[in-house]
């Protein structure tokens, strides 16, 4: 049938909330309609030739954030700490891995999170879910978990708020790579673990040093001291992305302008359902996770679908299975993308499926299982002769204590001195940053591999 921004409202849909007054939300629909768009489609291309790249083993894709960003939390530091860990994460990949890398961001419009319940019942009492600020309030009342459409006006400017922060960031010195390291620095200088991750510090270090003696500097090339960081979210409330839905003047081709990359969800991406029919016809890049249960004609049914002409960077696949099940599940799906000669881009998402709850109620995350599985990630790509092109992490700059693990070996009894969540747990600083020097040290060998 004829695409069109509404033709998934003919369709099944899942995850979406029940507004009680239609007439309010159709005003809230008109006016997001009117409003700017977010990002360009401009934006959107250059980033789906980044992936382009990572598609044919020439670039690696680093997206995070929070698991869902909260109106109450959004202050200047908070988008500053996490856009500050990104930067230093890629950095030293870059160098590890010898490889551009691209920054994509859980952010500026990850208001909304897909639950496994409809509703939540709390000492015999029953609310309907908590489905992120974009929809509802985090507070156990019937009146916070009602569903509110103006809500959507509120997370469009909190959005443009922080892209517009993050676009100053990102170009006005403090992307400044000689800034980044010495960010890096501190975290080893601090770290149980520090001489692990000092010769690839001091590598980095002596990097920057040829360059300047060559003449490579700020004030001569731009690229040392800006760069390009794009955003992401999880386009699970279409009423919102279809009104942010653009005609690009330059292409006439449609494009969700509420973010550069938008992904579907495990829960969200049957063949015959809404998610699926919106997915097709916008011109974004786009993700899908991939869960254990997925099939190899699944797969390429979703394939089909989202990237019918073969499109080098259009489609990401984010595998979230677990360490335990990665093995089993992994390979059948690679093998037969490999037959079919698809060209996709492989990210890895280690957290979702190693999330368990602890005995005194709090959901967490093992941070060596999310090693193992991002380790096993890459050795059974390297076994398939394809690409480990991508890790998807929930994460955030601040020094949280939700999983548990890392090199300052953070308890179960730790969780509840800084577990600041909406929803998922997140890696904090410190144990993000560890992970790119770990992963770091895989993808270079991987990388080495595939050279020889």
């Amino acid at each position: 049938m004829t695409w069109t921004p509404d033709s998934w409202r003919k369709f099944p849909i899942q995850q979406q909330p029940t507004y009680a007054n239609a007439e309010q939300l159709a005003f809230v629909e008109s006016q997001l309609k009117r409003y700017p768009p977010l990002v360009f489609a401009e934006e959107a291309r250059r980033l789906q030739a980044h992936l382009g790249h990572v598609c044919q083993g020439e670039g690696f894709l680093l997206q995070g954030g929070d698991c869902a960003e909260s109106f109450r939390d959004f202050t200047a530091p908070k988008i500053r700490d996490t856009f500050k860990v990104m930067l230093q994460m890629a950095i030293v990949l870059t160098f590890a891995g010898s490889v551009p890398v691209t920054k994509v961001a859980r952010m500026a419009g990850q208001f909304a999170k897909p639950r496994s319940s409809n509703d939540e019942t709390i000492d015999g009492v029953t609310h309907p879910a908590y489905r992120g600020d974009i929809i509802n309030d985090a507070a156990f009342t019937a009146e916070a978990r009602e569903p509110d459409p103006n809500r959507m006006l509120t997370a469009y400017h909190h959005s443009a708020a922080s892209l517009n922060l993050l676009r100053a960031f990102a170009q006005g010195g403090f992307a400044d790579l000689h800034k980044v390291h010495k960010w890096n620095m501190g975290f080893i200088a601090a770290n149980p673990m520090k001489e692990k991750y000092q010769k690839v510090a001091e590598r980095i270090e002596e990097a920057l040093r040829f360059m300047e003696v060559l003449g490579i500097t700020a004030e001569t090339h731009p690229t040392i001291h800006e760069t390009e960081l794009f955003t992401s979210h999880e386009a699970l409330l279409l009423p919102y992305e279809e009104a942010l839905t653009r005609t690009d003047s330059l292409t006439g081709l449609q494009y969700d302008c509420s973010a550069h990359m938008l992904w579907m969800g495990e829960r969200t991406r049957q063949l015959d359902h809404a998610h699926m029919e919106f997915f097709r016809g916008i011109h974004n890049p786009v993700g899908v996770k991939i869960g254990p249960t997925a099939t190899p004609d699944e797969l390429m049914a979703v394939i089909d679908a989202l990237n019918p002409n073969n499109t080098p960077g259009r489609l990401t696949l984010i595998t979230r299975m677990g360490a335990d099940n990665l093995a089993a599940n992994l390979p059948k799906l690679i093998q037969r993308v490999q037959a079919e000669g698809r060209h996709v881009v492989w990210s890895s998402d280690p957290m979702h499926g190693n999330t368990v709850k602890t005995d005194n109620g709090y959901k967490t995350r093992n941070f060596d299982a999310i090693i193992r599985e991002i380790r096993q990630f890459f050795a059974i790509h390297q076994a398939e002769g394809s690409y480990a092109g991508g890790i998807h992490l929930e994460m955030t700059g601040e020094h949280v204590t939700e999983c548990t693990g890392g090199a300052y070996q953070i308890s179960e009894s730790d969780l509840e001195k800084r577990y600041l969540t909406q929803c998922d747990p997140r890696l904090n600083a410190d144990q993000v940053l560890e992970l790119a020097f770990l992963v770091s040290e895989t993808l270079g060998k991987a990388r080495a591999g595939r050279d020889i």
